[in-house]
């Protein structure tokens, strides 16, 4: 009769997903799923699922955010593929195809002229704006996909104008080739935030398979779709603009659902003018939903990091207020409408951290686009006198509040390992001594 007894001997898990236990009963031990009592088939399916399209060790594996992101990318990517269609459609009728009066020979000069002209945008674009997307991640990847129906909206027009047809597919081809590398660039950026066991790859591969999986469903619409739009130049306006405002929607949601833990500039601006306000620390949650998505075209006050010395200063008498009014690790100023910042080589990511804050004080007071209250209100007195006494006065504040600023910032959940602040790479060494 003892050996009829059932010992719990063990028990097992996979990451939240499966819990299982061994008993011991008559010698033998067996493996029995807790909770389950019956109907393993349905859950045995939905298993494999998970297993195919998403992340190993998926939830704790990965982001909080990553399944509300994932949802709304997969959408866009669905509605994507369906304008794609369209615009492929319309790029093949406009070269020739179906056209009897139309040559080989035009038709490939075209084509290669679209795919020249994209590859030296491709270039050119990575050249102006590569260092802007892993700080700006969010913006150019809404930026990447409104670009991109732009481009479709161009080849579909293209045909109507058989005389500018070749000039239009190449605007169209830069475009593309623009939101190639935006949208891959910050694709990449936020694989890099989803990741929380440096499984990068694995999640790159498992959202391949998920916009493959898309694609395949896009195919199969497509299929339907094809016919109906034959010679039905208004039907394929109309699907197109639909499927283009499901596709802007998708894209804006996906990008503000990204609660991004990492401080770029922006959301560094939004956590020091709220601690500024009334003292409190904004979480990552907070400061995301507070943070814009667009690009921002009409700043007046620009802050410029990471400049070369020149930038900052042009005469001994500057050089000597600079460091007089300055933090040992960084200098900063304000030169032709600028806060310019001058990084040390031996300065550390807190030390970036709080430059950019007092640069966004010197920014504020420059261009007060509120009421100024607190602290603010005495810089700005000090901005009726003298540029350097503002910079002064902003470094006795950043002395005052910067280090109790930083300690709330780590405990409300932000990395100050890293930043995603968008220096430059020049670092001045300056003369320490002060006259």
């Amino acid at each position: 009769m003892e050996n009829d007894k059932t010992q719990l001997v063990a028990t097992e898990k996979y990451g939240s997903l499966e819990s299982w236990k061994y008993q011991l009963k008559g010698g033998l031990i067996k493996r029995e799923r807790e909770g389950e009592h019956g109907g393993t088939t349905g859950n045995s399916i939905i298993g494999v699922f998970k297993s195919v399209f998403l992340p190993q060790g998926y939830p704790e594996s990965v982001s909080g955010d990553y399944v509300r992101y994932q949802f709304w990318d997969t959408l866009q990517a669905f509605s994507s593929s369906l304008s794609g269609t369209l615009a492929t459609q319309a790029s093949l009728r406009g070269v020739g195809v179906g056209n009897q009066e139309a040559t080989v020979a035009a038709a490939t000069v075209t084509w290669l002229l679209r795919d020249g002209t994209g590859m030296l945008g491709r270039i050119l674009f990575a050249w102006l704006k590569g260092h802007k997307l892993d700080s700006e991640a969010k913006k150019w990847r809404l930026v990447a996909d409104v670009l991109n129906d732009m481009a479709m909206f161009m080849e579909i027009m293209a045909p109507n104008f058989p005389a500018c047809f070749t000039l239009i597919v190449c605007s169209a081809g830069i475009l593309k080739a623009i939101v190639g590398v935006a949208g891959g660039a910050t694709r990449a950026a936020l694989t890099v935030h989803q990741a929380r066991r440096d499984n990068m790859a694995d999640i790159s591969a498992k959202d391949g398979s998920q916009e493959t999986l898309v694609n395949l469903a896009g195919l199969l619409v497509s299929l339907i779709l094809i016919p109906l739009v034959t010679d039905n130049s208004l039907l394929t306006f109309v699907l197109f603009f639909l499927f283009t405002i499901l596709h802007l929607f998708a894209n804006f949601k996906a990008v503000r659902s990204v609660v991004m833990d990492t401080l770029n500039e922006a959301r560094l601006a939004i956590v020091f003018h709220q601690y500024l306000k009334d003292g409190r620390i904004l979480n990552p949650l907070e400061a995301n939903q507070k943070e814009s998505v667009f690009l921002e075209f009409r700043r007046t006050v620009p802050i410029k990091l990471g400049v070369r010395l020149m930038e900052l200063v042009s005469t001994s008498e500057e050089l000597h207020m600079a460091i007089l009014n300055n933090h040992e690790s960084y200098l900063i100023g304000v030169k032709h409408g600028s806060v310019c910042v001058c990084l040390g080589p031996g300065a550390s990511v807190c030390d970036e951290i709080r430059a950019v804050c007092q640069a966004v004080c010197l920014c504020t007071v420059l261009q007060p686009v509120s009421p100024l209250e607190g602290a603010l209100k005495q810089l700005s007195m000090s901005h009726r006198k003298n540029h350097w006494e503002l910079v002064y006065e902003s470094h006795k504040l950043m002395d005052q509040i910067f280090h109790p600023f930083l300690e709330g910032v780590e405990t409300a959940g932000w990395q100050t390992s890293r930043t995603l602040l968008d220096w430059d790479e020049w670092r001045v060494d300056w003369k320490k001594k002060r006259s």
